[in-house]
């Protein structure tokens, strides 16, 4: 059965959900528009539709937390590390809420790196603490590796 097939049969057996089918498009079509604008260096733009992602809304947690993860990113590119704090507390909960370790340990990375901007460095320290120490546990070598790397590069900020 084709796309079309689907949604024709998915309006037959519920209406609701045809809309919730289109709420979650919609979601992910700007989320992903916003993606594509960071990519290019267009951050401002990108923050508009992943924030217009999120008041069209979606029931899929892990769009939600890829969306808030987006927006800290955009947000620290944007030099507003105050923003990029809240969405990325914001991922940190969602992931923990869910029990997504590996979304966990990617968002302490991101709150450790943004911490460790603004100074607060006994902060960031636990928060890069604990994104290896998930790492580790989940056997993701590769952003151990990362992790390490980023501290010897840099030993005098974390």
């Amino acid at each position: 059965m084709d796309a079309i097939g689907i949604l024709v049969s998915m309006r037959d057996e519920d209406p609701s959900l045809h809309v919730r089918y289109r709420m979650e498009a919609s979601c992910l079509e700007l989320a992903l528009e916003g993606e594509r604008l960071c990519k290019v260096g267009d951050y401002r733009a990108g923050v508009s539709f992943f924030e217009a992602a999120i008041q069209v809304g979606t029931e899929d947690l892990q769009i939600l937390s890829a969306i808030y993860s987006q927006l800290g990113n955009a947000y620290f590119h944007l030099h507003d590390y105050a923003k990029a704090l809240e969405y990325h507390h914001h991922d940190l909960t969602l992931t923990r809420t869910i029990g997504d370790q590996l979304g966990e340990a990617k968002a302490s990375g991101n709150l450790g790196n943004t911490l460790k901007v603004l100074g607060r460095f006994d902060e960031a320290v636990v928060c890069c603490q604990r994104h290896l120490d998930i790492s580790r546990n989940l056997s993701d070598k590769v952003a151990a590796f990362i992790f390490i790397l980023e501290r010897k590069c840099h030993p005098s900020v974390v």
